[in-house]
């Protein structure tokens, strides 16, 4: 079986109005072009001479901060105090606590040497962390002496 699409010899015996296989013609009142134009897409830079120099401005890339310590502190410290309010886990809440504190002053001595641009943060996770650690286990215990006190009738 032969293809319908394919074109045969001769092709009904008329030329191709659009001219395919021909090199285009020029137009009216203008000359042919010398050179073929250029694909289609976007066009190339000029590519720079070899014994070129370095093109001013380029240096290494710039250092991305460090900020993983201070957020860390910070998420450390709020996850402590919670579980510090939360009475049954409070020892969890010191644990976090102390993790807040060192991650925190880690951040915040990176910041102050300019190699983290989060300063608040981390003195937040150093903040939060000493209340987790200090503030809400002593509350506990102010709470848990004050009601054996009570209970005693002293």
């Amino acid at each position: 079986m032969s293809d319908p699409y394919q074109q045969q010899p001769g092709g009904y015996g008329q030329p191709d109005p659009y001219g395919a296989g021909q090199p285009p013609q020029p137009g009216y009142g203008y000359p042919a072009p010398a050179t073929p134009p250029p694909p289609a897409g976007y066009p190339t830079a000029p590519q720079p001479s070899p014994y070129a120099a370095p093109a001013p401005g380029y240096g290494a890339p710039a250092v991305q901060p460090s900020n993983g310590m201070g957020t860390a502190g910070l998420v450390l410290g709020i996850i402590g105090v919670v579980c510090g309010v939360i009475v049954v886990l409070w020892p969890l809440g010191m644990l976090l606590g102390i993790l807040a504190i060192i991650f925190g002053a880690v951040g915040r001595s990176k910041a102050v040497r300019g190699e983290a641009t989060n300063k608040g943060a981390a003195t937040a996770g150093l903040v939060t962390g000493i209340i987790a650690t200090v503030l809400i286990p002593g509350i506990l215990l102010l709470v848990a002496v004050s009601a054996a006190g009570m209970a005693s009738g002293l």
